[in-house]
């Protein structure tokens, strides 16, 4: 009986430690659509690695899928087909 309280309770204090990176990351999210934004720096490729154009500002990024990087900038819509993108979130 002490062995499975003792498994229950290494089990629960896992899940709440594993769950807390997913919690922060959500929370950022959450005050990013908020805020219209995160201070941001991105930078767009070409598959042959050179540097299309590099963005910077209070960007809002939006999750795509099929190869589609969208963001907000400055109230312009900013979309890249098939490219390859950094963001780096910069630190007020």
């Amino acid at each position: 009986m002490k062995k499975k309280l003792i498994a229950i309770m290494m089990a629960l204090l896992m899940l709440a430690l594993g769950g807390c990176a997913s919690i922060s990351r959500g929370w950022k999210d959450l005050k990013s659509d908020l805020n219209g934004g995160m201070e941001r720096i991105v930078t767009v490729y070409t598959a042959d690695g050179e540097v299309l154009k590099t963005y910077e500002g209070k960007i809002d990024m939006a999750s795509t899928e099929g190869g589609i990087v969208k963001f907000d900038l400055n109230g312009q819509r900013i979309m890249y087909y098939n490219c390859y993108v950094e963001v780096i979130e910069v630190k007020e």
